[in-house]
């Protein structure tokens, strides 16, 4: 009994200790982000900034890899020095076996969901025998443990690596390259069955390093598709065996220019260092064209340096036209260079070289200079990926040379978008397995300005708040916040690329504007370039260098589903009593007048009585017959007088000028709160703006009312008259409340994909 009392008791307890807790959480939008976020601490500041004992390990790879182009596979062999500067003795080191993904045993086939509908055949079969083939890890010429588990390897150390220590060790690995056009991927190659030709854009071609660091330890956190690379920074030399009329294209500089290209190429190359305006062409397409037809049986190696880059990726193929050209920064001269088949044509000739140029211009000049010698893009079709100095990009105009405005647009777009990923995350170094808005959106929202700035009429997709409202406003059981991890993000394009590219630029443009928002963004970026920043040192940043309170705006933003819909839900419009009667007393005479002409009996009795009987019969008229009840009397203008000398002056000031008053009522039905941007337009047809920031909403997060005042008669209110806040719903942005029409044939795409879309005006010109 006395057991069954205390488990009562306890029980008890348990239950009042819940209640309490949930009688006291804090529900404001305005409190601040301390259990969201990681404590300060030696390694990583409160203001976001690197601590005084920050540190990162580092590996440095040497590696011989050569192609196979008969079966279509690759073998490498190389070295791997692995440097660990932390505090931390570590025992074991993890590194990245990402092919593993496409080993038909994968858990990214096992935990793909489908339905009958929607199940891909080619991936039902799921014959192709990718991943990684390990031939041995040695260490001084003897092997390692090592173990293997899905896509990751662990290397068992025969003694533990201490703090400041260093260890090498040699591998030799071996795997199949997919078919992107059939399976997919981010790498691969492309086969073109007219010309038995391939394009080849290399990447995740070895076993690669994971970080360790003071935030997850060992980043090892399984490959599954969605989740991109964590990768520490370090040096490469790489040496690629392709068929000798290959032309290759890879992360680095050549060192061996002599030997892989003539004195005509490397003339050309020259030239092309000195042309700023135009990109000078190294391999033109009519050499290619002769490359594709005449096929060598000899192979060449191409040799390779990188110097502090977090990865290496290359491409090779015989039909590559080369062009190139200089971009001058105050630091350094880069090489902006594009490596596209006959079939990327006109398209890449006229524009991708310089786009590549045009985006390490808008980047840097948010950012910082572009550190690396070269920025290459390499055209394939259907996709876009990043690496250090190097991106396979879509956009392929048809066969007959023409291309719908989608094509010319979605090329220019993705080339912005990949070249601008060696800003993010290649040089400022996010955890992509875990955040992916780190680098895709902050990258978007780069993206934006740089479209922009290429074209001011550019289709961004992404960007403008107005772009992201139909997902905001969508299915909540369908949308996850932006803060969760890639692998289990929802509608993965709108949640890690569109909204937080959207959120950054509403920081931008209206809660802290151009001015304070880019000293931030560039202060982050220069704080964390060439280091590995987390959520918490962006948002610390963003906050540390503006003196600008985002706490609310980074849960509203990034922890919720919560979507912006603010509406005006009552309008009072009230003067102040002046208490002179000559005007109080006129405003009751027009009210009544007023009233009696509305009533429906009157209006009636003008046409049904001609004539009434004190208009008939003079006799029945008396002294009320021509009172005026609302004329002022003598007392009372004297009595006004009196009044008005105790008046104050700014008081005496609002009732010569009759102002107006405006009790505005808000309500925040999305839950998102955010600042209140509100247009009067006057009875004269001018207009006013007035700006009112987030914390206005401080006191009661649901409902507020403010008071505006005026000396000239509102007509009309609208709220975000400039769709600058992402407001999921406009019908109640007014007051008077205005009738929108809605077309229930109207397209709903964007209109960068409907523009040009499946026609081709291209063409349809030729024909004529």
């Amino acid at each position: 009994m006395q057991n069954n009392g205390i488990k009562l008791l306890g029980a008890i307890l348990l239950i009042a200790n819940v209640l309490l807790a949930q009688g006291t959480t804090n529900h404001n939008k305005f409190r601040q982000l301390k259990q969201e976020l990681a404590n300060p601490n030696v390694y990583r500041t409160a203001s976001g900034a690197p601590g005084h004992e920050y540190y990162q390990n580092r590996a440095d790879y040497v590696m011989d890899v050569e192609l196979n182009d008969k079966n279509q596979s690759i073998k490498g062999e190389g070295s791997i020095t692995y440097h660990n500067v932390s505090p931390d003795q570590l025992d074991y080191l993890w590194l990245q076996l990402d092919q593993n993904m496409r080993n038909p045993n994968s858990d990214t086939y096992k935990v793909e969901t489908n339905t009958i509908n929607s199940i891909s055949f080619k991936k039902m079969k799921n014959d192709f025998p990718g991943g990684f083939n390990i031939d041995f890890i040695k260490s001084e010429g003897k092997e390692l443990n090592y173990t293997i588990k899905k896509t990751m390897l662990r290397i068992d150390l025969e003694k533990p690596l201490k703090s400041g220590e260093s260890v090498s060790f040699n591998l030799k690995w071996n795997y199949n390259i997919n078919d992107r056009m059939q399976i997919g991927g981010r790498s691969g190659y492309e086969y073109f069955q007219d010309e038995d030709n391939y394009i080849y854009t290399i990447a995740q071609f070895y076993p690669r390093m994971c970080v360790y660091n003071d935030v997850e330890g060992w980043q090892n956190k399984q490959f599954l598709g969605n989740g991109e690379f964590t990768l520490p920074f370090g040096g490469y030399e790489v040496k690629i065996t392709v068929p000798s009329d290959h032309v290759v294209a890879a992360t680095g500089e050549i060192q061996n220019i002599d030997e892989v290209l003539s004195k005509t190429q490397q003339e050309r190359l020259e030239k092309a260092k000195k042309s700023e305006k135009e990109p000078v062409m190294i391999v033109s397409q009519k050499d290619a064209e002769k490359a594709e037809k005449k096929k060598a049986t000899s192979t060449k190696t191409w040799a390779f340096k990188a110097k502090n880059v977090r990865d290496f990726a290359w491409a090779s193929s015989r039909k590559f036209i080369w062009d190139a050209m200089v971009v001058h920064q105050e630091t350094k001269d880069v090489l902006a260079m594009s490596f596209y088949p006959k079939e990327g044509n006109p398209l890449w000739e006229q524009y991708s070289t310089k786009v590549v140029a045009h985006t390490l211009k808008s980047y840097s000049s948010h950012t910082f200079d572009y550190p690396y010698p070269v920025a290459i893009s390499v055209h394939t079709k259907w996709i876009g990926m990043e690496y250090p100095m190097i991106c396979f990009n879509g956009g392929r105009p048809s066969a007959d040379g023409t291309y719908s405005a989608r094509a010319k647009n979605g090329m220019i777009g993705v080339i912005i978008h990949e070249v601008g990923h060696n800003y993010f995350p290649m040089i400022v170094n996010s955890d992509e397995r875990q955040w992916t808005w780190m680098d895709e959106g902050l990258n978007t929202f780069l993206q934006y300005q740089a479209e922009r700035e290429w074209d001011i009429n550019f289709p961004s997709r992404r960007g403008p708040a107005y772009r992201i409202v139909d997902y905001m406003k969508g299915d909540v059981s369908n949308i996850s916040p932006i803060m969760t991890n890639s692998e289990s993000v929802l509608q993965f394009g709108n949640n890690a690329y569109g909204k937080p590219a959207t959120a950054l630029n509403i920081l931008r443009e209206t809660i802290m504007g151009r001015e304070l928002f880019d000293y931030a963004f560039k202060t982050y970026a220069n704080r964390w370039k060439m280091k590995h920043p987390t959520p918490a040192d962006f948002f610390r940043t963003m906050e540390d260098a503006s003196a600008v309170d985002l706490d609310w705006f980074w849960r509203g933003w990034f922890y919720t589903t919560d979507h912006v819909d603010i509406s005006i839900d009552n309008v009072k419009w009230l003067k102040l009593n002046t208490k002179d009667p000559k005007i109080e007393n006129k405003i009751k005479e027009d009210s009544a007048k007023k009233v009696f002409e509305l009533d429906i009996t009157n209006q009636r009795n003008k046409e049904a009585i001609p004539q009434t009987a004190v208009e008939k019969d003079k006799g029945l008229e008396d002294f009320y017959t021509t009172y005026n009840p609302f004329e002022a009397t003598p007392e009372e203008i004297e009595n006004y007088g009196h009044y008005l000398k105790h008046q104050s002056k700014h008081k005496k000031e609002i009732i010569e000028k009759d102002i107006n008053f405006y009790e505005v009522d808000f309500s925040n039905v999305g839950g998102l709160v955010m600042p209140i941007i509100i247009e009067f337009t006057f009875e004269d047809g001018t207009k006013e703006l007035r700006r009112i920031p987030a914390e206005i909403w401080k006191q009661n997060n649901e409902k507020i009312t403010k008071v505006f005042f005026f000396e000239k008669v509102v007509s009309q209110i609208t709220l975000d008259p400039y769709l600058e806040t992402a407001d999921t719903e406009t019908y109640n942005n007014n007051y008077p409340r205005k009738m929108e029409a809605s077309r229930f044939l109207q397209h709903k795409k964007p209109y960068w994909r409907t523009h040009g879309g499946g026609s081709n005006p291209m063409r349809d010109a030729k024909k004529k």
